[in-house]
């Protein structure tokens, strides 16, 4: 782990962001940026073990958690990088994400699949299907978007394919769940 770099879990959006700053202004914490699952500290700058355990403890307030060991690190660096594709991009989601998530964490994509289903109790694959059906949501809830836009901009095959794992999801086809938005969605970091 960076000493640099604080891992922080459950961070899934930009209001998380900001409450992570303000938190950090408030505990005198000197920081260089903040991003989803991550503060990046100034160099060289040390916190003190007191400090260290109000972060946490204020953290925990927010419903956020300071990640301490480094698998989990990694296992945080995983899921973060995977919201940030599906639930930020603007751009369709073409990527493969086992040569991604090899690139971006410097890990062969056979490891970090292995210590994500042993800790998470369900594999990256599974993940990206929850997150993206999750966004598929987003999106048909908006309703101005058809249905095959949706699937293709989430980079399914077919509207076909979209459609059966929504439904395998969700339970519902995404023409009924757009018609019947009525079901209070799940947080992206409640996904499971």
């Amino acid at each position: 782990m960076n000493k640099f770099v604080l891992d922080i879990e459950n961070m899934v959006c930009p209001r998380c962001v900001l409450a992570v700053e303000n938190l950090c202004q408030e505990l005198n914490i000197d920081f260089e940026k903040v991003e989803l699952g991550k503060i990046y500290l100034i160099e060289n700058t040390e916190i003190s073990a007191e400090k260290q355990e109000k972060l946490k403890q204020e953290l925990q307030k927010i419903g956020l958690r300071l990640i301490e060991s480094d698998k989990k690190s990694l296992i945080n660096s995983i899921k973060t990088a995977i919201i940030n594709q599906i639930h930020y991009s603007e751009k369709p989601l073409n990527i493969n994400f086992s040569e991604y998530l090899s690139q971006k964490l410097y890990h062969e994509y056979s490891y970090l699949s292995r210590l994500f289903s042993t800790s998470e109790n369900m594999t990256i694959e599974k993940y990206i299907v929850l997150q993206k059906i999750e966004k598929a949501k987003e999106l048909l809830s908006l309703k101005k978007y058809r249905i095959n836009e949706i699937a293709s901009f989430l980079y399914y095959k077919n509207t076909s394919h979209f459609s059966t794992q929504f439904k395998q999801v969700t339970g519902k086809t995404p023409s009924y769940y757009q018609k019947n938005i009525s079901e209070k969605r799940k947080t992206i970091d409640a996904l499971q």
